[in-house]
């Protein structure tokens, strides 16, 4: 009997990490885990978590800022902190790429969090750690739902700003520019729809929505599936010329707070951006997973957290590949 005990409860050990290793493609790195600074720097998750709620309590906006720096940090050569770096002698950063330009944000929010932990436990926490404990963090600040960060990614030497223009999402892609574009990095249909929800807190900026407005098919007419009273809203704030870096809330029913209102206004012709809207316009199944999120804000909290684990967890770099960077914005001297 004693002997079947422990194996039942060796059985429910493995079983709890399932979704953290068991699955051995080269996108759920397998080698992270939640427990990865327990000995190592203890306090490092209540440090990220302290300095990540006083600037998002200083700026609400920071929290959007926060979690759009993992995503495209991600999608860029995998979740690596390159998005960080600085360009220096043979590295071009990816901050100066067209989804990155006047628009990444919150460097200096990570740089405080780093030199925090650099006080703490030298030499120990990733930048790329911090950018997956900051964007649950930011997420749980604004009232979304919370997950367990599988811990232990290292940071690249390099970055690409050519992956940059090429991998992330672009507001005017097609839906099956953006569906290809995460598949490409092994997420499917339902975490694009699912992460797409993250719009439901933040801004964007008149130069990323502008075409539709005034040119969404190169005919100088707008966008037939936008809400024409919520365009007249938005044309008042974002002329045709000028204003490009003027803001705008992602979701304008509750711009701060984390919840599905992103999807009920996608039902009702009111998605910001052409890669919103797209979600209900483009492909059927999407368009249910939208109606299902707009219906049940549990079931959209569900998801988020798998497929933000999920996300985090594209090619890390782990054991002896990358580094420890002492300072997020360059590499450590050799």
């Amino acid at each position: 009997m004693a002997q079947l005990s422990m194996s039942f409860l060796l059985a429910l050990s493995l079983l709890a990490f399932t979704p953290f290793c068991s699955r051995g493609n080269k996108y759920q790195g397998g080698n992270l885990y939640p427990q990865f600074y327990d000995h190592s720097c203890p306090k490092a998750q209540a440090i990220v978590k302290s300095i990540v709620a006083k600037a998002v309590a200083n700026e609400a906006r920071m929290a959007a800022s926060l979690l759009r720096l993992h995503f495209h940090d991600c999608f860029v050569k995998g979740c690596d902190a390159s998005i960080l770096l600085d360009s220096n002698g043979q590295i071009i950063n990816e901050k100066r790429s067209n989804p990155n330009r006047n628009s990444v944000r919150g460097f200096e929010v990570v740089d405080e969090i780093k030199s925090a932990l650099e006080k703490e436990c030298p030499n120990t926490v990733s930048c790329a750690d911090i950018l997956a404990l900051a964007a649950r963090d930011s997420t749980v600040l604004r009232g979304g739902p919370s997950w367990v960060v599988p811990l232990g990614r290292r940071d690249s030497r390099g970055a690409s700003l050519s992956g940059s223009n090429n991998d992330i999402p672009a507001p005017n892609n097609t839906f099956q520019t953006i569906l290809t574009k995460f598949k490409r990095q092994g997420l499917d249909i339902v975490d694009l729809v699912a992460l797409s929800g993250s719009h439901t807190i933040g801004n964007a900026r008149c130069t990323s929505f502008r075409q539709r407005l005034y040119n969404q098919s190169g005919n100088w007419q707008p966008d037939f599936t936008l809400q024409q009273s919520y365009a007249a809203q938005l044309r008042s704030q974002c002329p045709r010329s000028g204003g490009d870096q003027n803001l705008f809330f992602l979701d304008f029913v509750s711009p701060t707070t984390f919840d599905n209102s992103y999807f009920k206004n996608l039902l009702a012709s009111k998605g910001l951006l052409s890669s919103d809207e797209v979600l209900v316009t483009s492909s059927g199944v999407s368009r249910g997973l939208v109606q299902k999120y707009a219906e049940n804000n549990e079931l959209f909290y569900e998801q988020f957290a798998k497929s933000m684990v999920k996300m985090g967890n594209i090619s890390p770099l782990t054991g002896s590949r990358g580094e420890i960077r002492k300072n997020c914005r360059r590499v450590n001297k050799s």
